[in-house]
């Protein structure tokens, strides 16, 4: 549950400072905008089409990881929108864009030291961050800095196609390019100095436990 709230508190703080939302973020932004959908209805469509994707990449289903993180979406996003009207109630968005701008980066740290700790537990999580879970432990020797440049080619793509199309770009600041650079690098840092008895104890049914 303390994941799920400093995910949702960092994700608020990027989307309240109005200075880039995270990669994911962005690219729902951009095809809310070009085909007039609510933004909530492209990041569960996103989230979705997540939860398949993982499970094509364990290689078999698991229904309780697909209904987990069905869930997770349901609720980080309520959460999300709360602290979004909080801080917006708050004033945030009238501040100097210096201020905005330290404030979206402290907003991504937030949430990846929150990815950081349910990764580890691996108990309930975002689909999108299972992603990025199963790609470090299956494919990429454990690398968080490169399964998460691997994750962000899809919303990068995304956003390309939907500029190309539009010609306009939504949702891309400072916070965004923070985000790209340094999202796997906060991660596998928060993974040794945040509570770091937290062991990663990563699972499925066609492998045993992996554990560091």
């Amino acid at each position: 549950m303390a994941g799920l709230l400093l995910n949702a508190l960092g994700n608020a703080l990027t989307v309240s400072s109005n200075m880039g939302s995270a990669v994911w973020t962005a690219s729902a932004v951009n095809y809310s905008n070009w085909f007039g959908l609510n933004v909530g209805i492209i990041l569960f469509a996103i989230g979705f089409l997540n939860t398949v994707t993982n499970q094509l990449l364990i290689k078999h289903w698991e229904w309780r990881r697909f209904v987990g993180e069905l869930c997770y979406i349901a609720f980080v996003s309520y959460f999300i929108n709360l602290f979004v009207k909080l801080l917006e109630a708050a004033g945030i968005g009238s501040l100097p864009i210096l201020v905005r701008a330290i404030l979206s980066c402290l907003g991504v740290t937030t949430f990846c030291i929150a990815i950081s700790l349910y990764q580890r537990a691996n108990i309930l999580m975002h689909p999108n961050d299972d992603t990025t879970n199963i790609l470090r432990f299956f494919y990429l020797k454990g690398n968080a800095v490169a399964a998460q440049l691997v994750d962000f080619v899809p919303p990068v793509l995304a956003m390309a196609i939907s500029f190309a199309v539009t010609k306009n770009l939504y949702a891309v600041n400072v916070g965004t390019i923070f985000s790209i650079l340094f999202n796997g690098l906060i991660i596998q840092t928060a993974d040794k100095v945040i509570w770091p008895k937290l062991k990663h104890n990563f699972k499925s049914l066609t492998s045993p436990s992996i554990k560091d």
